[in-house]
């Protein structure tokens, strides 16, 4: 199940873990990536809490948790090649994966297609 935030992150879902990273759109506005910082594995993290933090030529922005939870992986490629981001933000360029305290806080997120309603 794939969603949405407000904020530009994107949600694979399969069953209580979520692999979260930022839309295509998200990367567009940012620009190229120059700097990625993952959140720790075994961090705990509210929803909309930073969770991570990525600069680009243009400027710094925080990532959000989209939900509450714990990490249990990051991808490390991306801090070695934040490019990754870029050139496969839903693919290649995922940021974490993180346990959901509660698999239902997922269905107050948006669908694909609410999302490109959003950013149309």
């Amino acid at each position: 199940m794939l969603k949405f935030t407000e904020e530009h992150e994107w949600l694979k879902i399969d069953g209580d873990v979520a692999t979260v990273g930022i839309t295509a759109h998200a990367a567009e506005q940012l620009g190229d990536l120059v700097y990625v910082e993952l959140p720790a594995p075994g961090s705990t993290f509210e929803k909309n809490a930073n969770a991570a933090t990525v600069e680009s030529v243009k400027a710094a922005s925080d990532i959000y948790c989209p939900l509450a939870g714990e990490i249990t992986e990051v991808n490390d490629a991306i801090t070695a090649d934040p490019s990754l981001v870029n050139s496969d933000p839903t693919g290649a360029g995922w940021f974490f994966k993180l346990k959901l305290a509660n698999t239902a806080d997922a269905d107050a997120l948006m669908d694909e297609e609410a999302y490109n309603r959003m950013i149309a």
